[in-house]
């Protein structure tokens, strides 16, 4: 029985969604080896997004302790930099870091986001309470980031937050919160309490996310979630009470002020399903939802440049594509920004037909001052294929298609070249891994020598050696020399 403030309380029915997520975390174990060994390709992955991150002096600036000079004891590390702070801040620091470039693990459904998100909390935490002694391995970080992408992607499958406009984020706070309470000590209960606190919150909004107003908080906002997440589960640890009917409460509960009404739908039971299926962004740092028509885009180049042909050469361009690309990525006009630029298909389609790439360095102003692109951009339109939209809510299959039609100023007209599943989908997991694996090396290149380097990859080559690491001992190989 939960007592706040010196008061006897009776402790009302809790929502049942807040049960289920709380009995997930606390009571159900992690037996898929699948899940596992996804997770440590995630975890690597999401670690070498942060440090490539941190090459880009938009994200290192933001970055450090809220008064310069502090250091915490026991404070997490911060990954590349030599920074120990308070988990809160710590959160704040790694999640804005991972996010930055687009760039770590996705998964789509109703719903959108990026379940490795989640991991600026859990590290944050898991490598302060490692400090201060406590037993954690990198097993334990490998079983929560699991239930964080379920929580996550299972609220994800059924249920849009976007269409009433609210930021996909919200679902990292939430799933933050859940798994690092656990972390913390709180028992199922407090969880409840913790969770209840996070969907209270205030929510964000995606006005960063769209023109007019597209801008770089959306590169910050799962750091934010994460220190938000970590600071509830810390004030519930320290007895703050929850709000048992925080969804379900008439008038004032989420449903009815930020949902229309509507209360969540589940697709499945809280498992390892989300880990097991996440997508993982491999080859482009670029909006999932394109990252086939880039696929297709390169294979167009290729085939301009065997003809000895340009994209000057090019008269119209016809993008394929599913529904939800059409919703939050076909954008015309101009795009002020980095932020602007990998959020829109047209411009994803054309840097690669022109220059035979698409990096991180594409998005910069230097990289968009080629006129070439908004002239390609604008031969460029948009079509919803009913098929691609089915097919990408389809939980067997959970494609992300596209398909590029290209004409020439001649009357040529090339080939249709479709692309379903990208290299980061399951279905394409094995030809994926080795090509994920560079993707880290490329990533963790710039910031250690190669004594360092062959330590890292030799330690997080295999799942059996890795898991058994303490948490700390595994921070520390990514600390700043």
């Amino acid at each position: 029985m939960a007592h706040y403030h010196g008061e006897s309380t009776i402790r009302p029915e809790p929502d049942k969604v807040l049960q289920d997520i709380a009995n997930y975390v606390h009571n159900t174990p992690i037996t898929s080896e699948l899940a596992f060994e996804t997770a440590r390709l995630c975890l690597i992955d999401t670690i070498g997004c942060g440090l490539e991150g941190l090459r880009f002096k938009e994200c290192a600036r933001l970055l450090g302790p809220v008064v310069e000079g502090t250091i915490v004891p026991n404070g997490t590390r911060v990954p590349g930099t030599n920074y120990q702070l308070d988990p809160i801040r710590g959160a704040f620091n790694i999640g804005t870091m991972i996010r930055w470039l687009d760039f770590n693990d996705c998964f789509l459904a109703a719903e959108w986001g990026h379940p490795s998100d989640n991991l600026g909390a859990i590290l944050a935490v898991a490598d302060h309470l490692a400090r201060k002694g406590e037993r954690l391995t990198v097993r334990d970080i490998l079983e929560v980031m699991i239930k964080a992408h379920e929580i996550q992607g299972g609220l994800a499958l059924l249920n849009s937050f976007n269409r009433i406009g609210l930021d996909h984020v919200v679902l990292v706070k939430v799933a933050s919160t859940a798994v690092v309470s656990k972390l913390l000590g709180l028992n199922r209960d407090q969880t409840i309490d913790a969770v209840s606190q996070a969907f209270v919150d205030g929510q964000s909004l995606r006005t960063y996310r769209h023109a007019p107003n597209t801008g770089s908080r959306k590169s910050w906002a799962a750091g934010d979630a994460c220190s938000r997440a970590v600071n509830l589960a810390l004030l519930v640890k320290k007895g703050e009470m929850g709000l048992p009917g925080v969804l379900t409460a008439k008038t004032w509960g989420f449903y009815d002020v930020l949902f229309k009404g509507q209360e969540f739908k589940f697709q499945q039971p809280f498992g390892s399903y989300i880990m097991e299926n996440v997508l993982f962004k491999i080859s482009y740092p670029a909006e999932f939802h394109a990252q086939t028509a880039v696929e297709a885009a390169l294979q167009v180049h290729s085939k301009l440049k065997s003809l000895g042909r340009t994209s000057d050469d090019i008269k119209s361009i016809r993008i394929r594509t599913q529904e939800a690309a059409i919703r939050i990525i076909d954008k015309s006009g101009p795009l002020d920004n980095f932020a602007d630029r990998d959020h829109a298909i047209s411009y994803m389609v054309a840097y690669p037909l022109i220059f035979g790439e698409l990096t991180a360095q594409s998005y910069t102003d230097a990289a968009a001052a080629d006129p070439r692109i908004d002239v390609l951009r604008g031969k460029t339109y948009c079509v919803e294929d009913k098929r691609f939209s089915v097919e990408y809510h389809d939980p067997e299959r959970r494609s992300i298609g596209n398909a590029l039609l290209v004409e020439l100023n001649d009357g040529t007209v090339f080939d249709e070249v479709e692309v379903e599943y990208p290299v980061g989908h399951k279905r394409r997991r094995e030809e994926g891994k080795p090509l994920l694996l560079a993707k880290f090396d490329r990533h963790i290149s710039p910031h250690f020598d190669e004594v360092r380097i062959k330590k890292i990859k030799e330690t997080i080559s295999d799942l059996k050696t890795l898991s058994t690491l303490p948490v700390d001992q595994f921070t520390d190989l990514f600390v700043k020399p």
